[in-house]
């Protein structure tokens, strides 16, 4: 059983957490300014767990940006991602305003505050999506795959018609969580632009069904789709992307009759700081 370490404050100033709140440098003067800003956004904890890990602490995830973290709030147990101090940014700001874009169309874990060196996020308890099809089995194993994968598709669908890009869609293993409720986020907004041409329903629906491990999976349990048809269809949303192109795509891929569409509210009820952001 993975063990779990949960961390106060006053704590995190000694070197192994240190190390971690500084990653990669870490730097004592550094983490004091950290944990004041840690204060000020009312989290009082960190429990360090997970699978990844740095300087031999578990941690949820590791990217070029910054490391994420589970951590008690005053708004309860979030998920908080720390800017990393060789981080090709300043600020977390951008990234909160990305992510606060998605929420107001329903997509990705629900954004409760954000600084300059931290995001705090809604906490996902669940699976990376390769994980979960694989752990997946027994009855209504087919309807639960499909339905999720249906509802993957429609919030990239939302985000190319908000105009938002994920950016990070064609290498999606790391980029969509399943919750204990078989309801999937999609996470990790550091590279998500309102500035480039959309893509998100076109490289998520090639991640999905045409040559990943997991499309592989997926193939296994749902059953054969048609890959020329699928590219035919994601050509001609990608010359024009309207709805009706886009059910194409989910006809083609046995998607169009299954899902009846519970949604999560397209109105996120944002931070208390959110008009830092």
């Amino acid at each position: 059983m993975q063990s779990i370490e949960i961390t106060p404050l006053e704590r995190l100033s000694e070197e192994k957490y240190r190390r971690v709140l500084c990653y990669p440098e870490y730097d004592l003067e550094e983490a004091k300014r950290r944990v004041k800003e840690l204060k000020e956004l009312g989290v009082w904890a960190i429990e360090f767990t997970g699978e990844k890990s740095a300087f031999d602490v578990p941690v949820l995830g590791k990217g070029y940006v910054g490391i994420v973290v589970a951590a008690h709030a005053s708004k309860g147990k979030v998920a908080l991602k720390i800017r990393r101090v060789d981080a090709d940014r300043t600020t977390m700001k951008q990234e909160a305003r990305m992510l606060q874009r998605a929420n107001a169309v329903g997509v990705g874990p629900r954004l409760l505050d954000a600084s300059d060196n931290f995001l705090i996020m809604k906490f996902v308890d669940g699976r990376l999506l390769p994980q979960w099809v694989e752990k997946l089995k027994g009855r209504g194993t087919r309807y639960k795959i499909r339905n999720v994968l249906r509802d993957i598709l429609e919030q990239c669908w939302r985000l190319d018609d908000a105009g938002l890009d994920h950016g990070q869609l064609s290498r999606a293993p790391k980029h969509i969580i399943i919750d204990e409720k078989a309801s999937p986020y999609l996470v990790d907004f550091e590279t998500a632009s309102g500035n480039r041409r959309v893509s998100n329903v076109t490289s998520i629906a090639q991640y999905l069904f045409i040559g990943s491990q997991v499309a592989k999976k997926t193939k296994r349990k749902v059953g054969k789709i048609d890959q020329t048809q699928l590219i035919d269809a994601l050509k001609n949303y990608k010359k024009e992307r309207t709805r009706e192109n886009f059910e194409r795509i989910l006809d083609v891929c046995r998607l169009y009759k299954v899902w009846k569409g519970k949604q999560r509210s397209s109105i996120y009820q944002l931070g208390s700081r959110s008009s830092l952001i």
